[in-house]
C-alpha cells in the first residue's frame, strides 16, 4: 500500500473529524466480536494505517498519528508505517508514552476523543471514559467514520454456515447449553451473553468461513434457562441447519437483533459477560435495570478442557498433519540446492501437500516462513515483491497450521538449509533446551502458566537472552488457533492449567537482521501422578507430530535427560508416522528420527 494513500485517508478522517467536533479518534485492531483476527469489514486499523499485524491500536489527531503494537510487530510496523505519516509507539518499551496519556497531550482540555462503541471492549471503553473524564475531555462513542470515509468498504460476510457431528464434537449443543445452565447457577445469573464468534461456534457446534483461517460465523449468542437464541444472518442457514438448531432447543433470530434483545430482558435479570469481551454498544444496551455480573466467561474455560473425542481428534489431525510435513520437508531439501525455492514457494507447497490429506479444510494461519533476517520478525508474512530466495546456507523459520475438521494444528519447525555459525548452533540448541523444559515438566494442579514460564526461558537468561512474545497459548478444536483463557507466558494470569486443556510450547531466539529461531509442538495437561501427601500432579503429553531438526544442535549443551525426552520423542513421531508414508518417505523419516 503507498504512502501517498494512507495519506489520503488520514485527510479524510480529520475532514470527518473536524465535522463531528472531534479532537481524536481511536481506531482499534477488533470488531463487533472483539476478534483477534476481524472479517475485512472491520479492517479499519490496516486500512487506515497500512500496518497489518494481527494486534495494534491506531490513534489520529488533529496534527499527528501513531500506532501502538508490542515487541511482535516492532519489526514489521516499522517497516510498514514507514512514510505514512503514522509513528511507531513500542509498547513496554522505556521511553514509550502509554497510549491515554499522549491522547490527552494532544488533545488538552476540553477536548473530545471519539470511538466506535461498536468495535471497542467495554472494559477498555469505561476504563478511557475515567481516564479521559479526569481530564475534562469528553468520549463520544457512537461515531464509525468508516462508514463514510471507507468507500468500498466491504460488507458484513454472508457466508453459509454448518453444523458439526457429535462425531466430531464429542457433545450435542443441548448438552453443553445444560453445562452453561449449571454455571449460571453457580454465578447466581439468569442468562449468558456470547459475543466472541469462538465462544459462539462452540456453544452452537457451529461453523463457518466469515473470517480468513479461523472458522467461524458472525453470529451472537444468548443462553439462558428460559430460552437459548443464536442471533445471525438467517441467509447462512439452510433448512437442515435451522431444523437441527431447533431440535437442539435453540431459536434463530436476526443478527442485529441481539440489540433490542438485550434492551428488553426483564427487570432484575442478572446477565453473565465478561467485560473485555462484548462491545460497549451492546453492553450499554443493557436495561440499567439489568445486574451484570462480570466475570472470565465460562464458556471459554469449557471449551478450552477438551472431551475425549476432541482430544482424539487433535491426535488424527496430528498424524495427517505430520504426513504432509514429511512430504514437505523431503521436497525442500531437495529444492533448496536447486536453486528454486523463495519464501513464498514455500507457503505454498505447505499448503499443498497439507490440501491432500482427509478432512483438510484450510490453514490455521498465515505462514510465517522466514528465511534469514526474516525469521527474525516474529508474525512474517513473505510477499511476492519482497520475499527471499532460500539459499543453502543459514537457517530458515517455518510457523504453519492447519485446519481438519477434527481438529487444529500449529507448528514452528526452524531447519539448517546450508551451513551454520558457531552462534546459530548454540542458540538453536538453548532455544530447544527451554522447548524440552516445558515438555518434560511435572507440576502441581492448580499451577498456572505464568509459573512455567522461566523453564522455556531459563537455557536463554543464563546467557543474557530472551524472547519478548508468550511461551504458549491455547488451540481450539476446529476453531481458532490463538484461545484462551489458559497459556504460558511471563504476565499473570489466573487461569490454571487443567486436565484436556491444548496449548502450545514456543520458545525462541530472534537476532535482529540475521536469523530467528522457534520450536513449537502442542501439548496436552494430563493428570501425571496422584499422591497421599502432596496432591495431584500433571504433565504434558505432546501431540504434534514431526522431526525436530538434529543438524544445528550442540550436543555437549543438552543434559541426559533432554537427550533422553528428544530420542523418545523422535521414536514416538516415526512409530505413528511410519505405516501412513511410502518406503522412501520412511526412510527419509527413519533418518531424521534416529538417536543422537
Amino acid at each position: 500500500m503507498s504512502t501517498s494513500t494512507i495519506s489520503e485517508r488520514l485527510i479524510a478522517i480529520r475532514n470527518f473529524m473536524e465535522a463531528a467536533k472531534l479532537d481524536a479518534f481511536i481506531i482499534p485492531s477488533t470488531d463487533a466480536h472483539l476478534s483477534e483476527y476481524p472479517p475485512k469489514r472491520w479492517e479499519s486499523r490496516k486500512w487506515i494505517s497500512g500496518f497489518t499485524g494481527s494486534a495494534g491500536t491506531a490513534v489520529v489527531t488533529k496534527k499527528r498519528a501513531g500506532v501502538w503494537t508490542d515487541s511482535r510487530y516492532f519489526l514489521q510496523a516499522a517497516d510498514e508505517l514507514e512514510g505514512t505519516g503514522f509513528d511507531l509507539f513500542k509498547m513496554g518499551q522505556p521511553g514509550t508514552p502509554e497510549m491515554t496519556a499522549w491522547i490527552v497531550e494532544q488533545v488538552g482540555k476540553g477536548g473530545t476523543v471519539g470511538i466506535d462503541g461498536l468495535v471497542y471492549a467495554a472494559s477498555d471503553a469505561k476504563a478511557l471514559r475515567s481516564a479521559l473524564e479526569a481530564k475534562d475531555i469528553r468520549l463520544e462513542t457512537t461515531l464509525d467514520p468508516f462508514a463514510e470515509v471507507w468507500k468500498d468498504r466491504p460488507e458484513i460476510p454472508g457466508n453459509k454456515v454448518f453444523l458439526l457431528s457429535e462425531e466430531i464434537t464429542g457433545e450435542s449443543t443441548k448438552s453443553k447449553i445444560e453445562r452453561i445452565h449449571d454455571e449460571l447457577d453457580r454465578l447466581g445469573a439468569d442468562g449468558l451473553i456470547a459475543v466472541t464468534l469462538d465462544a459462539v461456534a462452540w456453544i452452537f457446534n457451529m461453523r463457518g468461513s466469515d473470517v480468513d483461517f479461523n472458522p467461524v460465523a458472525v453470529a451472537y449468542g444468548y443462553v439462558s434457562k428460559k430460552e437459548s437464541v443464536l442471533f445471525v444472518d438467517e441467509e447462512k442457514l439452510d433448512d437442515l441447519t435451522k431444523n437441527t438448531l431447533l431440535k437442539q432447543g435453540v431459536k434463530i433470530d436476526d443478527y442485529d437483533r441481539v440489540f433490542s434483545y438485550v434492551a428488553n430482558l426483564p427487570e432484575n435479570t442478572a446477565v453473565c459477560l465478561t467485560g473485555h469481551k462484548i462491545n460497549y454498544k451492546l453492553y450499554q444496551t443493557l436495561s440499567a435495570t439489568c445486574r451484570i455480573i462480570d466475570v472470565p466467561s465460562p464458556v471459554d474455560l469449557m471449551k478450552a478442557v477438551k472431551n475425549e473425542t476432541e482430544l482424539n481428534g487433535f491426535r488424527h489431525a496430528m498424524v495427517k498433519d505430520g504426513v504432509a510435513l514429511v512430504k514437505f520437508f523431503m521436497w525442500l531439501e531437495k529444492a533448496v540446492p536447486e536453486g528454486s525455492v523463495t519464501e513464498i514457494t514455500v507457503d505454498e507447497k505447505l499448503r499443498e501437500f497439507r490440501s491432500q490429506q482427509e478432512l483438510f479444510v484450510g490453514e490455521s494461519f498465515s505462514t510465517i516462513a522466514g528465511y534469514a533476517r526474516n525469521g527474525a520478525v516474529i508474525h512474517y508474512r513473505a510477499q511476492p515483491d519482497t520475499c527471499l530466495k532460500i539459499e543453502p546456507k543459514g537457517l530458515l523459520l517455518i510457523d504453519s497450521g492447519g485446519q481438519y475438521k477434527d481438529g487444529t494444528t500449529d507448528i514452528t519447525r526452524t531447519v539448517a538449509v546450508g551451513k551454520l555459525t558457531k552462534q546459530m548452533r548454540e542458540d538453536y540448541t538453548n532455544v530447544l533446551k527451554g522447548h524440552i523444559g516445558i515438555a518434560t515438566v511435572v507440576y502441581p494442579e492448580g499451577t498456572r502458566g505464568s509459573q512455567l514460564d522461566v523453564l522455556a526461558r531459563k537455557a536463554l537468561w543464563d546467557n543474557c537472552q530472551t524472547y519478548w512474545h508468550g511461551t504458549g497459548h491455547g488451540i481450539g478444536h476446529f476453531l481458532n488457533v490463538h484461545e484462551g483463557p489458559q497459556n504460558i507466558r511471563l504476565e499473570e494470569n489466573p487461569t490454571v492449567l487443567k486436565v484436556g486443556m491444548v496449548t502450545s510450547n514456543e520458545p525462541g531466539i530472534y537476532r535482529t537482521n540475521e536469523y530467528g529461531i522457534r520450536i513449537e509442538n502442542l501439548i496436552v495437561t494430563q493428570e501425571y501422578n496422584k499422591t497421599e501427601d502432596f496432591g495431584t500432579f500433571y504433565n504434558f503429553e505432546t501431540i504434534t507430530l514431526c522431526p525436530i531438526d538434529t543438524k544445528p544442535i550442540v550436543k555437549k549443551l543438552l543434559t541426559k535427560k533432554e537427550i533422553k525426552w528428544l530420542n523418545s520423542y523422535h521414536e514416538m513421531v516415526y512409530s505413528k508416522l511410519k505405516k501412513h508414508l511410502n518406503k522412501t518417505e520412511k526412510e527419509w523419516l527413519k533418518e531424521k528420527t534416529r538417536p543422537i
